[in-house]
């Protein structure tokens, strides 16, 4: 039976660059690539091929034909595209029109064309959106020799999720009680991806987890059958 990809989106973007050294962040196509290459990498581990020998062959890392991905599921929030004010100078916001958002809508567009991987987008709660100061930022603060001077780039926008985790269950628990696959691979970091996790198991499927180099949650790692890290130093854009 099949494997299954599942990535939670906004902690696969923040840690794209330590999986991916070679390959372009603020490229929606080069980030399209490497949600493919994980899946392919995973899916030659499970075969026994060897990742260093895929890694060199980009042409390895178009997984769509092959009956041995079921799918890849990527979860995300659009950007938000309300107006906010600076914390510190007050100067008005657009954050519909910022970089990063253009990014995101750019990423989500080009996997929706990409060939099985399927989009599950939830939402951002636009009524709990706050400004909270970065750590590096009040280290900084803390520090006598620093000075307590705070300044716009010391802040970014705190938003809650809705609906990435309930999406993200629900697609586990289908292909768990269908047997659709045997095998998910679980790109994440969150303890909120339990629930998933345990059903999973429950219902005899082998549970992988990808932190991509990250710290993952520690209830996250007791619920899971192991822990597979892809990091592909090599891989580079064609």
């Amino acid at each position: 039976m099949p494997t299954a990809v599942v990535i939670d989106g906004s902690y696969f973007l923040r840690r794209f660059s330590h999986s991916f050294p070679l390959l372009d962040s603020s490229d929606a196509r080069q980030v399209s690539m490497g949600v493919c290459a994980l899946a392919a990498w995973h899916v030659a581990v499970r075969l026994h091929a060897s990742p260093a020998w895929v890694a060199h062959r980009a042409e390895n890392f178009r997984p769509e034909e092959t009956s041995e991905l079921y799918r890849i599921f990527f979860y995300d929030c659009p950007p938000l595209t309300k107006r906010l004010h600076y914390p510190i100078s007050r100067k008005s916001l657009n954050l519909g029109q910022t970089d990063g958002a253009r990014l995101r809508l750019a990423i989500h567009e080009e996997l929706h064309g990409t060939r099985k991987v399927a989009v599950r987008l939830g939402r951002l709660n636009e009524n709990f959106a706050i400004w909270r100061p970065k750590p590096e930022a009040v280290k900084r603060w803390l520090n006598p020799a620093e000075g307590f001077a705070p300044v716009d780039d010391d802040f970014e926008i705190d938003v809650v999720q809705k609906g990435v985790d309930m999406r993200l269950g629900l697609d586990v628990a289908s292909m768990a009680f269908k047997r659709q696959v045997d095998q998910i691979v679980m790109v994440a970091g969150d303890a909120d991806f339990v629930p998933a996790a345990k059903l999973a198991r429950r219902e005899g499927i082998d549970v992988v987890l990808d932190p991509m180099g990250g710290v993952a949650a520690p209830d996250l790692l007791q619920h899971v059958d192991g822990v597979r890290t892809c990091i592909m130093a090599t891989f580079r854009s064609e």
